[in-house]
């Protein structure tokens, strides 16, 4: 998943025993100043992955994103206006679920014609876009004679991996943002979900 944007890509490299990331691989190091080529491939700089991805292009997704701003900056502008370019995706479908993927969009807009989810019945704590989301997952797994997920079940098994990955990224991203550079003693804190 990448965003395709203007923002910079992170880059991780090692020098001095250690993880330095940047946005770009500097001629000398952060730390001792020396000269940053190395001749072990262990030490070549890689992009971390970007967890976010442009929502208008995710099919069978769960997005998530900030009612204000985006997941790398608040801007302060209202709601919406920041738009889906820059979600957190949560796959529901598996690659292989051709006959599934093929049938969403039409089970979608079934699903939404149904009095329930009139948007005058919108509540901001009950009936929201979250609670809609679920029990439309829920009602294609009981299509597909599936077991369905509460709420808890649902955050635990598909959200917080996803939320737990981007944490880490917009941390390690402000940090470099902050300070031009950021040093790990450890592995890579950015991880993929499992």
């Amino acid at each position: 998943m990448h965003f395709a944007g203007s923002r910079k890509p992170l880059i991780k490299f090692r020098h001095c025993e250690r993880s330095i990331y940047s946005f770009s691989v500097p001629q000398c190091c952060p730390l001792c100043q020396g000269d940053v080529g190395s001749t072990r491939i262990e030490d070549a700089p890689i992009s971390i992955s970007d967890p976010f991805s442009n929502g208008h292009q995710e099919k069978c997704a769960f997005l998530l994103k900030p009612t204000r701003g985006t997941f790398l900056r608040y801007n302060g502008v209202q709601r919406d206006e920041a738009g889906w370019e820059q979600s957190l995706s949560v796959p529901l479908v598996q690659p292989s679920m051709f006959g599934l993927m093929d049938q969403w969009d039409a089970y979608l807009e079934d699903f939404s014609t149904s009095p329930a989810w009139l948007p005058r019945r919108y509540e901001e704590d009950h009936h929201n876009c979250s609670s809609f989301a679920l029990a439309f997952i829920n009602c294609v797994l009981a299509m597909e004679g599936k077991e369905q997920l509460d709420k808890r079940a649902f955050t635990e098994k598909y959200v917080i991996p996803r939320t737990r990955l981007a944490s880490k990224y917009i941390t390690l991203y402000r940090a470099v943002q902050e300070r031009g550079f950021h040093v790990a003693d450890h592995p890579d804190p950015v991880t993929s979900p499992s």
